[in-house]
């Protein structure tokens, strides 16, 4: 277990400031309906939503970059949007958050990537989905790639935001990651299932309990089912560090070393696991970039997916409200320890 000084959270958070991310991934528009259900459709057995409310977010690697600036990080965003209004919309939501757009490029042969939520008394009714899978064309392809080698002396670090929508294609993951290793920056995965062993070499691959078990055709019911799946993953890929994500049960790193740590959930109430695992992977990347050890950016990113699941909707981590959860626990097991 990783407890933090108060001294020790404000020289990692002085740190974030200095550190500048690349996320390279799915960027994603995500919109809400809210509203209540009073009635049942006389059309079929299904609820009737009385709209309240709509909204716009960042979603996907859009939303992981947005985590990044609420921690106090500088976020290089780069990802493909359609030649449509949601794609118009997306940007404008990033031109107001203070992103630069420039690594963003327009496809008008592909949607931009689109979830639409309604969601009636804090409770998700149904998403809909608008969106292609296919991979981007080669031409993006190396368009992506000639942006991040243009920017690298410019980045501490790299992530790379897999939602199986078609950015993350098999060519470009191995090339950015030779790009980062060849430049000595942090390179981070959150995978999906199409790519999963493609991320060879990278400094951490952060997988849920799901992901894996599917990957590795097995089940992962005890600690050391996932110890071992940690083991076997950290020597497929050669990536030096694991981490196995796995909701209410908490999370595993594995280490190259063959050390691990198992770390329980820190949700005090779960409204909403979207976007735990996108607040979890830039805490990491960007702890790890700002010199936390692995454990302690770890043990961060714990945190911080608590926090995310309390919050009905994607929602990114406050700062403040990051260092408020771990320094009130670092009070809990002091006063429970009797020391004062």
């Amino acid at each position: 277990m990783v407890i933090f000084t108060e001294n020790r959270l404000n020289d990692l958070f002085r740190d974030f400031e200095r550190k500048s991310i690349a996320v390279v991934g799915d960027v994603m528009l995500d919109r809400y309906f809210w509203g209540s259900v009073k009635r049942i459709s006389p059309e079929a057995p299904v609820p009737v939503v009385e709209v309240e409310s709509e909204s716009a977010r960042l979603g996907g690697a859009a939303n992981v970059a947005h985590n990044i600036h609420s921690l106090g990080g500088k976020v290089l965003l780069v990802g493909v949007v359609g030649s449509d209004s949601s794609g118009g919309l997306l940007l404008e939501l990033m031109n107001e958050q203070g992103f630069s757009t420039d690594g963003i490029f327009k496809d008008a042969t592909r949607p931009t990537t689109v979830k639409t939520r309604i969601i009636a008394h804090h409770q998700h009714v149904v998403r809909i989905d608008r969106e292609l899978r296919d991979d981007i064309s080669y031409t993006l392809q190396q368009q992506i790639l000639s942006y991040l080698q243009s920017k690298i002396d410019r980045i501490d670090g790299i992530i790379l935001e897999d939602y199986n929508k078609g950015v993350t294609a098999k060519n470009l993951i191995k090339e950015i990651i030779d790009l980062a290793n060849v430049h000595h920056k942090t390179i981070s995965a959150d995978p999906k299932f199409n790519n999963f062993f493609e991320y060879q070499n990278v400094t951490l691959f952060k997988p849920n309990g799901r992901e894996v078990e599917k990957a590795l055709n097995r089940t992962l019911e005890s600690r050391e089912d996932v110890d071992k799946a940690g083991k076997e993953l950290l020597k497929r890929l050669n990536a030096r560090y694991v981490l196995i994500t796995q909701g209410e049960r908490g999370m595993t790193l594995c280490e190259r070393e063959g050390t691990y740590m198992h770390v329980p959930a820190k949700a005090r109430k779960v409204a909403d696991v979207s976007g735990a695992g996108d607040a979890v992977i830039s805490t990491l990347s960007l702890a790890l970039a700002a010199g936390a050890n692995v454990r302690e950016a770890s043990t961060l990113a714990n945190y911080a997916g608590g926090i995310v699941c309390g919050e009905v909707g994607v929602v990114p981590i406050e700062r403040n409200a990051l260092k408020e959860a771990v320094l009130r626990e670092t009070d809990h097991l002091a006063s429970a320890s009797g020391v004062t």
